[in-house]
């Protein structure tokens, strides 16, 4: 059950990106009092604050979680890059130094925010081929399993005994550019509307999707629901195989052609081409909430096709209804 929002102060660490934007968007839609700590301004105007931090330090950026009602952190690097030394090191160490400078601050304020909704990875059961995993599932092994359970166990260490915490693992995040980006779902679009579109590899990895209004509602639930703690899968009951994606969309689309890309293929053009991680095409993950269907959450998006439509076809000319 979501809360009202009225009159409720809620950080966002790491805010000013695709993410960010659209749940500080929906947050100051419902009535709440919005503050941005980035780095860097969002690249969008908004009914929102923003302050400044480097995050791993503290500074007077703490302020701003004095006397707040929550905090969202959605701080970390891109994974949407190709994975060097350097950079795998930048993404382990931007979402575990930002979320002991959160803890941090949280002991250096009188009053902190009593509930801390910390973001999470999907990627961290690893990329089982046709396992359906649940919360209750065995984390997997490799780069990406070890830096979700690095973050969660930061976060656990970081967040105050008195908090609620809610951990929401998310994976692909479907939703509009609204001027901070359009996330993994605009480089889709672009490649099916040059008829590239089709079978990635063998096409039956998968993809665990949600629609951005029903991850912003989680988010808002995880704040105001106090029934709600621990850690919970974020995706729609739906997941579906990257080859089953790809025919939704093209369908949208109004796009009859979508060329396979075999698998050697992605790995020579991934990194060349589109400067990303081959891996992100090639595996995946089927992934549903066992802990959300229990509770009662019921998604406003649960087909795919009805999220595409609403994105990307007669939706998209209506705009955003979240």
């Amino acid at each position: 059950m979501e809360n009202n929002a009225a009159s409720k102060r809620v950080v966002i660490a790491g805010g000013s990106g695709f993410l960010g934007v659209s749940l500080a968007r929906h947050l100051s839609d419902a009535g709440a009092s919005v503050v941005i700590l980035s780095r860097n301004r969002p690249a969008v105007t908004g009914p929102w604050r923003h302050a400044t931090w480097d995050a791993r330090t503290l500074g007077d950026w703490r302020g701003e979680l004095d006397g707040a009602d929550g905090l969202v952190n959605l701080v970390g690097r891109s994974v949407d890059c190709v994975k060097t030394p350097e950079h795998q090191d930048e993404i382990l160490r931007s979402r575990v130094e930002a979320t002991g400078a959160l803890g941090q601050a949280m002991r250096a304020i009188d009053s902190p925010p009593p509930v801390w909704v910390q973001m999470s990875t999907a990627h961290i059961y690893g990329d089982p081929p046709s396992l359906i995993c649940t919360e209750d599932s065995t984390f997997g092994c490799g780069f990406a399993p070890m830096v979700g359970k690095a973050w969660e166990e930061a976060f656990d260490q970081a967040a105050l005994p008195s908090q609620r915490k809610v951990i929401l693992r998310t994976s692909f995040v479907i939703g509009r550019d609204r001027g901070a980006g359009g996330g993994a779902l605009a480089r889709l679009k672009w490649l099916a509307r040059f008829g590239l579109g089709g079978k990635v590899g063998s096409g039956a990895q998968g993809m665990s999707w949600i629609h951005e209004l029903d991850m912003n509602r989680l988010f808002e639930r995880g704040l105001y629901d106090s029934t709600m703690q621990g850690a919970y899968i974020a995706t729609a009951p739906q997941p579906v195989a990257q080859v089953e994606f790809m025919r939704a969309l093209r369908q949208v689309m109004n796009m009859p052609i979508g060329l396979p890309a075999f698998a050697w293929m992605v790995r020579l053009g991934a990194p060349l081409v589109l400067r990303t991680d081959s891996e992100l095409a090639l595996y995946g993950r089927y992934v549903v909430s066992k802990r959300l269907a229990a509770e009662g959450f019921e998604f406003r998006f649960g087909e795919l096709r009805d999220a595409l439509d609403d994105l990307c076809g007669e939706g998209e000319k209506a705009g955003s209804r979240g």
